[in-house]
């Protein structure tokens, strides 16, 4: 007579069993790697689960997933999915010969940075594969195909000038009225960081179609108005 053995049981499904899977989410997003402190992800993750209007959460910069995580917390709470958009080649400081380089994210048969195996690490280990779906992109590649409007968008992609500035014009009109502004490494003080995103965060207050809602540390938050 043969027994029948039950098949391993999957991150996610380990997760829904715990209880609703948000806390083991938001812990796991807490110990992934990455660079954004738990104040402002968990400000990014109270932000997604109290928006409004339908729509999915959209990122611009994943890195390694962590943001990510905070999303999907909110995401399985509201029933709604993360859309990840990054090219998984890192910014402009994570290449060779910059401050943030790690030679070990370097694919050798390529010769360039992947942080797209270790990002889907991040994201199955913590049994987020449900509710995030990665796309391997540039952001302004994807962006004149994307029609659905959003109930978030997080902007966290590279911090140059010109690209933050590519993402800002990409993306935020694809925002629902009503919907979420999110922009990370805000900082209004150039001895504190670089000053992309803050160009960003005034051009959008200053266009008369967002109000700012309260955010923490370099993270800020802003309603679509109109």
């Amino acid at each position: 007579m043969t027994t029948h053995r039950p098949r391993p049981e999957t991150p996610a499904e380990r997760a829904r069993r715990e209880g609703d899977g948000v806390l083991p989410l938001l812990a796991a997003a807490s110990a992934a790697p990455g660079f954004m402190p738990d104040d402002e992800g968990r400000a990014l993750y109270e932000a997604a689960r109290a928006v409004a209007v339908p729509g999915p959460l959209l990122e611009v910069g994943s890195w390694m997933g962590r943001s990510a995580l905070y999303l999907a917390a909110a995401a399985r709470e509201t029933g709604r999915q993360v859309i990840t958009v990054d090219h998984h080649r890192g910014s402009e400081e994570h290449q060779p010969g910059w401050e943030y380089h790690d030679p070990s994210l370097v694919d050798p048969a390529v010769g360039l940075i992947d942080t797209l195996p270790r990002f889907r690490s991040t994201i199955a280990t913590a049994g987020a594969e449900d509710v995030v779906i990665a796309i391997v992109t540039r952001s302004e590649v994807l962006a004149p195909l994307w029609s659905t409007p959003l109930a978030l968008l997080f902007l966290d992609g590279s911090h140059t000038e010109e690209s933050a500035r590519r993402d800002q014009d990409a993306w935020v009109a694809k925002l629902a009225v009503g919907g979420t502004l999110a922009i990370h490494d805000v900082f209004p003080d150039p001895a504190d960081g670089g000053q992309a995103p803050y160009g960003v965060y005034t051009r959008v207050l200053e266009s008369g179609d967002f109000t700012e809602l309260p955010g923490a540390g370099s993270m800020r938050l802003l309603r679509r108005d109109r």
